[in-house]
């Protein structure tokens, strides 16, 4: 578990702020509080409006999770409510990730194909790779491989002139450096890829 306080001052949970071991997670879902206090309300939950630029007594005002919602602004008692067990000092009674998504207000207007029974569908039982796609990340790379190398036939068509034949015999009169340095480049970017994860299976959606 994680000891360091880092982070925008606004959005850190208590626990963090008191430089103690933290659950992460949990901590998590207050910063996610706060993001939904400021799309909601458009100013930050525990700063001083007055005084904004006063970190110390921002902290004070997280610490004793002291906020309120303006009354100008109009929410729904289940959004207040969840809020409400977001912002709990003591991140043992807080709100989990899981206990939100099931939310009332969470769920509300929610697309069916973005509910949990609905993403299941997507997955296979060990939640690794998705079912509708039996394909590797190499097979993929080499279908993008395959699709970059264009046949010479198909570089002229019926913009073409009359010297189009001269240009392509030049071109294979050329060295082949310039076509080994566009190979290299794409495979270095090609592994790039696959070292930065993007290619995983569990994060495709095709």
């Amino acid at each position: 578990r994680p000891k360091s306080a880092v982070g925008t001052p606004a959005y850190i949970a208590p626990e963090v702020l008191s430089r103690r071991e933290y659950d992460g997670k949990l901590a998590d879902v207050w910063s996610c509080g706060v993001t939904l206090y400021v799309m909601l309300v458009g100013a930050y939950p525990f700063e001083d409006q007055d005084d904004p630029k006063n970190i110390r007594k921002t902290i004070q005002r997280i610490m004793s999770v002291q906020y309120k919602i303006p009354d100008y602004v109009h929410i729904s008692a289940e959004c207040k409510q969840l809020i409400a067990r977001i912002f709990v000092n003591n991140p043992l009674r807080r709100i989990t990730m899981k206990e939100i998504k099931s939310h009332p207000w969470f769920l509300k207007n929610l697309p069916r194909e973005l509910t949990e029974t609905a993403q299941a569908m997507y997955y296979r039982r060990d939640n690794s790779v998705p079912s509708f796609s039996d394909q590797t990340s190499e097979e993929i790379m080499k279908i993008v491989q395959e699709a970059r190398t264009m046949p010479k036939s198909s570089r002229t068509g019926y913009w073409s002139d009359a010297g189009s034949d001269e240009e392509e015999k030049e071109e294979e009169e050329r060295p082949e450096e310039n076509e080994e340095e566009e190979e290299d480049e794409y495979d270095k970017r090609v592994k790039e890829v696959h070292a930065s994860g993007e290619l995983r299976m569990s994060s495709l959606r095709i």
